[in-house]
């Protein structure tokens, strides 16, 4: 009897050990699984210039689900363009409103005459473009009014709720030449009316991009950036450059 327990124990642990490590290497398979895609669902991709020659560079572009023709994108130099013929003509939207520096133009999913619009380019060079805050149009940018945040100067992504257009989210850069306090991640849930600063790194550090979960907009994603201009240098890094997580929606 008393040799038997010991043997018993010894199988027991035996068992125990190789369940463990049968255990560990289904992980390791699952963690090294590697998605790939046909070829031929994007070989066949060319890139062409569509326009306009107008305007300066473009910092940012969107367009409309289910829509293949029309599109927006945010110059440098010349505001907010449209198409809605796919590229073949464009147009000026913002003339008459504002102009000047564009860092992001979003389109809200669930109604497309919703649009908001930051200024203020992200794209840092030695000319870099400043402006003034975020505009927003309902009528698919036959008009636009003011919404605030006036010295956020560089606003780098806005991402807007899938379901509520009046829920919307600001990532501002702030004043790329000295410290400022107007930086971090900002928040509206009455379409811009008021804003809340749900995120905030440092005074030299502010939110450059942000991305909402597909599947669950409660789950954010932002990247702060320390980043500074002179008319002579670039310093870029530091304290406060991050990527942070929210899950209950910042």
């Amino acid at each position: 009897m008393n040799q038997t327990r010991p043997t018993l124990l010894l199988i027991l642990a035996l068992c125990f050990f190789f369940t463990l490590d049968s255990t560990a290497q289904r992980k390791k398979k699952q963690s090294t699984t590697v998605v790939s895609y046909d070829d031929s669902l994007y070989n066949a991709i060319q890139y062409r210039l569509v326009g306009p020659f107008r305007g300066g560079r473009s910092g940012t572009v969107t367009g409309i689900v289910d829509d293949r023709d029309t599109y927006y994108f945010g110059s440098v130099g010349g505001g907010v363009w449209k198409t809605d013929d796919g590229g073949t003509t464009w147009k000026n939207i913002s003339d008459g409103f504002f102009g000047g520096s564009v860092g992001s133009v979003a389109v809200s999913e669930s109604d497309p005459n919703v649009i908001y619009v930051g200024l203020g380019e992200k794209t840092i060079r030695g000319n870099v473009s400043s402006n003034f805050g975020v505009w927003k149009s309902t009528d698919a940018g036959t008009s636009w009014r003011f919404i605030g945040l006036k010295d956020t100067r560089h606003i780098g992504r806005i991402r807007i709720h899938p379901t509520n257009p009046d829920i919307v989210y600001v990532a501002a850069m702030g004043d790329l030449w000295q410290s400022s306090e107007e930086r971090g991640v900002y928040k509206s849930t009455n379409g811009g009316e008021t804003w809340n600063k749900i995120l905030y790194a440092n005074q030299d550090a502010g939110a450059v991009d942000l991305v909402l979960d597909p599947n669950n907009p409660r789950i954010l994603y932002a990247s702060t950036w320390n980043v500074h201009r002179t008319p002579y240098s670039l310093s870029s890094g530091g304290p406060g450059s991050d990527l942070l997580k929210s899950t209950d929606s910042g």
